[in-house]
């Protein structure tokens, strides 16, 4: 038998989060017709993905996943800060921060 190497599972949990970051933004498109709210949505949502397929490739490959919660974490933190509502600010804010931890502490814990 051919040995393959080792293979790497799909990132999961990343690709909910950015179906959640995309889906966050059609929901402001279509709940209060804001065009910035869909063009961002999709925007993160897509390098997200991006994050989130480079990482099944490569765990060591972070940087844009790691790029996108962390912006996205201060970006939506800081518009719950200033509103004080829970959705979307809030929820988004939490995932993100949830996410660039996990990806920036797995990072720290690989093997080198």
């Amino acid at each position: 038998m051919q040995d393959t190497g080792s293979v790497v599972p799909l990132h999961w949990f990343g690709f909910g989060y950015a179906a959640l970051v995309a889906s966050g933004g059609i929901v402001g498109y279509v709940k209060a017709g804001s065009m910035p709210s869909l063009a961002a949505g999709l925007l993160f949502g897509s390098l997200a993905g991006l994050g989130a397929y480079q990482l099944s490739q490569d765990p060591r490959n972070v940087w844009v996943f790691l790029a996108t919660s962390g912006t996205l974490a201060g970006i939506m933190g800081m518009r719950f800060c200033h509103s004080g509502k829970f959705m979307p600010a809030d929820l988004i804010a939490g995932a993100s921060l949830l996410k660039a931890v996990k990806v920036g502490v797995s990072m720290f814990n690989r093997p080198h």
